[in-house]
């Protein structure tokens, strides 16, 4: 199904599911009380957050295809397609929770300063969050203060209390988060692995010549994993950042290549992908404290 229908205010999300819309800007929604929707596709304008405890229609999000085995969370910013690959005529009963909010709702708020920072939102679905019992319940008890504090009705304390209460549980997914890269160490020793060897078949190629030096999204596109996951993952192992690792193994074969005296520094800018050696020497003199020709002379 190609068409893609914009998501642009909680109002439409509730309405779909034949809820009622306490706040216009923000929504927590107990899915079992809503009715049937269409297998829509929608490019959302708001924060969407689905907590899918049951299986259910198999879902897309960007390009891939999820299918709820397990309690997981799903995290779609604005800008971000999502929805259900299915012929219009289907009827899907949704399921789980839902947690929705408007960018203006945390515009001006503390979360709206560090949202950015929350990187699963840019995670690709096969990277969802899978969480236990015990988080699950974590979770709700997020979700039900929030909806506690809709129901109450608007006051002067409703959106500090809210924003504070969505702050507190993207927080807790943040420790979710690390506990998960912890669980799959094994997984992740083998990325890491395959991260090295395609950094040494990077440089042993004719690519940095051609393409120049390789970024974080390169090595993450090889791997089928988001930028961010990747990064976050990398970070995990290493204490390092993708970019820092890609980095250090770069100073390494430079130091190596400077040693050939038979090559001026020039060429060895060129050959490891510097597209002017000036850069080459700057970097170099940065990472280890001398430029190339000192370095080649001690």
């Amino acid at each position: 199904m190609d068409k893609i229908e914009k998501l642009v205010s909680v109002t439409q999300f509730n309405s779909r599911r034949g809820q009622a819309t306490l706040h216009p800007l923000v929504s927590v929604l107990d899915q079992s009380k809503s009715i049937k929707i269409q297998a829509n596709r929608y490019l959302s304008e708001l924060y969407v957050i689905f907590l899918k405890d049951v299986k259910c229609e198999e879902m897309t999000y960007g390009r891939s295809h999820y299918d709820y085995q397990e309690e997981t969370l799903i995290f779609i910013a604005p800008g971000q397609v999502f929805g259900f690959d299915l012929p219009e005529e289907i009827l899907v009963q949704p399921s789980g929770w839902a947690l929705v909010f408007h960018p203006d709702f945390i515009r001006g708020t503390s979360l709206g300063k560090s949202i950015k920072n929350y990187n699963f939102f840019s995670y690709d679905v096969n990277e969802a969050l899978h969480i236990s019992e015990r988080e699950r319940e974590i979770v709700l008890d997020c979700f039900k203060k929030i909806k506690e504090e809709l129901e109450r009705g608007i006051d002067k304390h409703s959106k500090t209390l809210i924003v504070s209460n969505i702050e507190l549980f993207l927080n807790y997914c943040v420790r979710f988060y690390d506990r998960q890269f912890i669980t799959q160490e094994s997984i992740n020793k083998d990325i890491l692995v395959r991260f090295e060897d395609l950094i040494d078949k990077y440089f042993n190629s004719d690519l940095p010549q051609t393409t120049g030096l390789p970024s974080v999204a390169y090595f993450a596109e090889k791997m089928n994993l988001s930028a961010n996951y990747f990064g976050d993952l990398i970070k995990k192992e290493t204490g390092k950042s993708a970019q820092e690792y890609i980095q250090a193994t770069l100073i390494e074969l430079a130091k190596e290549k400077i040693l050939d005296i038979s090559k001026s520094v020039s060429e060895i800018a060129y050959e490891l992908g510097f597209e002017y050696p000036q850069h080459f020497t700057r970097f170099f003199k940065q990472k280890v404290g001398l430029t190339p020709n000192e370095y080649r002379k001690i």
